[in-house]
């Protein structure tokens, strides 16, 4: 990735730069958040429980009870997933906070009458990248050692994978399937069949596939094959932990979340998490089943996310295709909540300090790769939806001066 250096269009950048840094910009583009017109898709959910509903469905659901779910709501998730009810758990508003206590019970007391992790020793975590900052900070507070493994157009390096696996310090890899976190990679159906044929050492190894956007497409529906059927078909299931939730489909703050295991995983996290909680908000899952009205329901509820989506994606590809064409490489995602940037080597950290200087906030530098350490300092997560249509494309602009100030300011000073 090399460009003609233009003296004349680095001061005309450095005009640009000040003329932004005097204009009061305070726009944030860290993080993926939903945008209020996307949480007002929602709305509705407020209006199926009233005090005059039915809240009984196998009980009364404003009691206790229902450790792993509604019926209601295991049968909507499970036909969404395309599992069994028998292999689901339904549970709180947040698959993050899932699969945080499904590591933690790990590292107390073992997975399947496995040694307890705390007491194994230096472990490892396998980690795509780049990849998902809350994964990796998860992995890091337990003091695992975390192993960078590249992203491919098909998905991560399987080589890698299959080799890492053969090492019984190795526990397990975290995996974004669909419309990856922050690329938009769809996992190849050979890279899922090689996940489902996977032969860890350690038979505490689980593949932890958080499939956050299963459904979030913004351009277009892609299918990502089954892990679930894959692994059964090899009676491999044991290996799977799976995630999801409603959080960018209802609420981020009020959704419900779901993991996907074997009947044997799901009895054995279930005993511990009987001593944990009484049950969940049952009310919520109620609320979400009669908003939705089955799988239909919810499918359209997508469309209209992507009818939102759709035009952001567009103007943040845009920009960068008039802009940084020759300056940098991206993916164009056809889901997910992402554009990932993959700047001049060295010049990332100094696109987002410059970013910031001129009143944008993106991602951190770094945040993609385990430790904030990106080891050719040139990805940049770019979250489009949360700002206005106007306000996207003034941070987009922001952006392309601030990675071409970078890219100036790395050969000028060479």
């Amino acid at each position: 990735m090399q460009t003609k250096i233009d003296s004349c269009e680095y001061q005309k950048l450095l005009k640009e730069y000040e003329a932004y840094k005097k204009s009061g910009l305070s726009l944030d583009m860290s993080r993926g958040k939903p945008s209020k017109a996307q949480l007002d898709l929602s709305n509705g959910l407020f209006d199926e429980l009233t005090s005059s509903s039915c809240f009984v469905g196998t009980f009364d659901y404003r009691n206790y009870g229902a450790l792993d779910g509604i019926p209601e709501a295991k049968k909507l998730f499970a036909e969404l997933a395309e599992v069994g009810e028998n292999e689901i758990s339904v549970l709180g508003n947040s698959s993050l906070n899932i699969m945080y206590d499904t590591l933690q019970r790990a590292m107390q007391f073992g997975v399947l009458g496995q040694e307890p992790f705390n007491k194994q020793g230096k472990l490892k975590w396998l980690c795509p990248v780049p990849g998902y900052d809350r994964h990796f900070a998860i992995t890091e507070l337990f003091g695992f050692e975390m192993i960078n493994i590249p992203m491919t157009a098909e998905g991560p390096d399987m080589d890698l994978v299959e080799e890492y696996v053969k090492d019984p310090t190795v526990k397990g890899i975290w995996c974004v399937p669909k419309y990856s976190n922050p690329e938009g990679i769809v996992y190849s159906d050979e890279v899922v069949r090689r996940f489902a044929a996977l032969a860890p050492a350690a038979k505490d190894f689980r593949i932890y596939w958080d499939n956050a956007y299963m459904i979030h497409y913004v351009s277009e529906e892609v299918t990502l094959l089954n892990l679930w059927d894959e692994a059964k078909a090899r009676h491999n299931e044991d290996i799977v932990y799976a995630f999801g939730s409603t959080s960018k489909i209802t609420f981020a703050g009020g959704g419900v979340a779901f993991m996907i295991a074997s009947e044997k995983n799901l009895k054995s996290l279930n005993s511990l998490m009987s001593l944990q909680t009484i049950g969940p908000n049952k009310l919520n899952q109620l609320a979400h089943v009669r908003f939705f009205k089955g799988k239909e329901g919810l499918m359209a509820q997508m469309a209209k996310h992507a009818a939102l989506m759709q035009p952001k994606f567009e103007a943040v590809l845009t920009t960068l295709s008039e802009n940084l064409t020759g300056f940098a490489r991206w993916i164009e995602p056809k889901g997910g909540y992402f554009v990932s940037v993959n700047l001049e080597n060295g010049t990332a950290k100094r696109t987002v300090q410059l970013a910031k200087e001129m009143g944008v906030i993106f991602t951190a530098a770094g945040a993609t790769y385990p430790y904030h350490h990106d080891p050719d300092d040139s990805n940049v997560r770019i979250a489009p939806s949360l700002p206005e249509p106007d306000e996207l494309k003034t941070a987009m602009k922001v952006f392309c001066v601030a990675a071409k100030i970078a890219y100036y300011e790395k050969h000028l000073n060479a």
